[in-house]
């Protein structure tokens, strides 16, 4: 028989050396308490980890050790999970246990084409010299103001046409807060018509297959840049199962786009009514719109109206979630932007499964560009020849143009797909700036490629580009004149690629660091740099990495005697 024997363990953990706590950071108490306060009665989901950083953030400056820790306990995560996604995106200011915070205000200047090509680079130099020392001044990714270029943020107010006298009268006003524009709000939307289209949908008016055939009729696909028939995406959500959710993407990041930004900030309720036709047609009851840090107006504006149509729906609405970016141009990417959505670092999936059958939350979703719900309504109201109709050279649809670089009227030029760009400038852009002659243009923003001057008479559209090796993608028309280089704007475009890749495959990550490297020197390395750019293409996850080379191809193809 055995015998029990009492064993004294109080100081066995202290003398090996044992926690006698658990693991872990401590909370400190006023952390958790600040912590909690900004919270609120918010439900403590892990969906919400980025919303919540961004609520520490506005009201502290940065995010802070102490803070982080605090929000990890109160959403039951492990400090990594918390800290791998604050540091993943741009705009969140992580600060270690003993550094400084940043300035009070922050001023950020665009440095992609554009607005390098505008003068952004000697712009950006003589404000750090200027600046006090409660500013930082950074290079910023292209933050969507194309047409005003350069561009600049100082806190969350923009300076269009920014110059150094603009901004340093924005730093002293303390101009930090975004200044909502004006728009069509919810009351005038209603009296001219608006949501009746809807209603009639809700009503049994139009039914489910006549407002999808209308669509397909109408050749309509995704204007974010992949160019999916709509109606054909409809189709193939509504018959997954339920539940199925929407995602509306609206993180234009692409270097010379910002068509999404000019039609939230004058008409949102049309795109609002076109989301719920879709999300009525293929049976969601949960939407999430996903839309850009930068867009801070934007979302001022969507906040205010979203909430005056709960105020007084036209009829029953789906849940309805704005969900804010923090600066990640990767977050475009369908994949990416829903792993954002669920809180988490804002990396692509690998595919299949696509997200149409596993996306939100490991459900069906219907995921759409702004632009293409926006014009669901005259679609379905004017008829589908309406739209189909206004092409040009045998093509169909319109294309609303991002036009910027050296044209004399930069701006989104609503034309017919199919245009030349030669007939873009011409008949919209008021013609090639003085002094300038046309060079060479970028057909569909950063990795569209590069095409010279010999090719402007080449359709706009997608599929008509890609014998060239271009693409159109999201329209987005940057042109260069014989005062620009191609291999300049290549290399300021690979800068781009390096610093927004999210890091996840080898071929993309250290690809394009390599390229920037390669491309830096005063005579490209051709071998080298085409069995790398064959490397990124054939390997790299997602179009990020697949389209970067795209812009190194196009000089050597097109613009050799530049390297010369």
């Amino acid at each position: 028989m055995s015998e029990t024997v009492a064993v004294d363990v109080s100081g066995l953990g202290r003398r090996r050396g044992l926690r006698t706590r658990p693991k872990g950071r401590a909370v400190d108490p006023q952390a958790l308490a600040e912590v909690r306060a900004l919270l609120g009665e918010a439900p403590r989901r892990r969906d919400l980890l980025i919303e919540f950083l961004h609520r520490i953030q506005d009201a502290h400056g940065c995010l802070s050790a102490a803070h982080l820790a605090a929000l990890a306990q109160e959403l039951r995560l492990a400090m990594t999970e918390v800290y791998e996604v604050a540091t993943f995106y741009h705009h969140f200011d992580v600060i270690k246990e003993g550094e400084a915070p940043p300035p009070a205000i922050t001023v950020r200047v665009c440095e992609t084409l554009s607005c390098q090509m505008a003068g952004a680079d000697r712009m950006r130099e003589a404000v750090e010299k200027h600046a006090g020392s409660n500013v930082r001044v950074v290079g910023a990714p292209c933050i969507g103001r194309c047409e005003h270029a350069p561009a600049a943020v100082v806190g969350r107010h923009t300076v269009d046409g920014a110059t150094v006298d603009k901004i340093d009268a924005a730093v002293r006003a303390q101009q930090t807060k975004a200044e909502l524009p004006s728009a069509i709000d919810f009351a005038a939307y209603r009296n001219a018509g608006g949501y009746k289209t809807l209603q009639s949908c809700l009503a049994g008016e139009r039914n489910v297959e006549a407002v999808i055939a209308e669509l397909e009729n109408s050749a309509l696909r995704g204007l974010g840049g992949a160019g999916f028939p709509a109606g054909r995406k409809w189709k193939i959500v509504r018959g997954e199962p339920a539940p199925r959710l929407m995602a509306v993407n609206i993180d234009e990041g692409e270097p010379g786009t910002f068509k999404d930004r000019y039609y939230l900030e004058r008409d949102p309720h049309r795109f609002i009514e076109g989301m719920l036709i879709a999300a009525w047609a293929v049976g969601i009851d949960n939407i999430y719109v996903y839309l850009r840090d930068e867009y801070a107006a934007c979302r001022g504006l969507l906040t205010r109206e979203l909430a005056a149509l709960s105020a007084d729906p036209p009829c029953k609405l789906p849940q309805i979630d704005l969900r804010r970016g923090a600066g990640a141009y990767i977050c475009g990417e369908e994949s990416a932007m829903i792993e954002s959505i669920e809180g988490k670092r804002g990396m692509p999936r690998l595919r299949p499964p696509y997200v149409a059958q596993v996306g939100l939350f490991g459900r069906p979703t219907l995921e759409h560009n702004m632009e293409t719900l926006y014009w669901v309504r005259d679609i379905l109201e004017k008829g589908a020849s309406w739209f189909a109709n206004q092409g040009r050279h045998g093509r169909k649809g319109l294309r609303s143009f991002s036009v910027s670089g050296r044209v004399k009227n930069p701006g989104v030029h609503l034309a017919p797909a199919g245009i030349t760009v030669r007939e873009l400038i011409a008949e919209y852009c008021g013609g090639m700036q003085d002094g300038h002659e046309l060079y060479a243009y970028l057909p569909g923003g950063a990795s569209g490629g590069i095409l010279p001057a010999s090719m402007g008479d080449i359709p706009l559209d997608f599929d008509t580009l890609q014998p060239y090796d271009c693409f159109i993608g999201s329209a987005a028309v940057i042109v260069l004149s014989q005062h620009d280089r191609a291999r300049d704007a290549a290399l300021n475009l690979m800068r781009f690629f390096a610093d927004e890749s999210c890091g996840q495959c080898t071929p993309c990550r250290v690809g394009t660091e390599k390229a920037v490297a390669l491309m830096e020197k005063p005579q490209w390395n051709a071998a080298l740099l085409n069995d790398l750019s064959q490397a990124m293409a054939d390997a790299s996850i997602c179009g990020l990495g697949q389209a970067a080379p795209n812009p190194i191809a196009c000089v050597f193809k097109y613009f050799a005697h530049e390297l010369v």
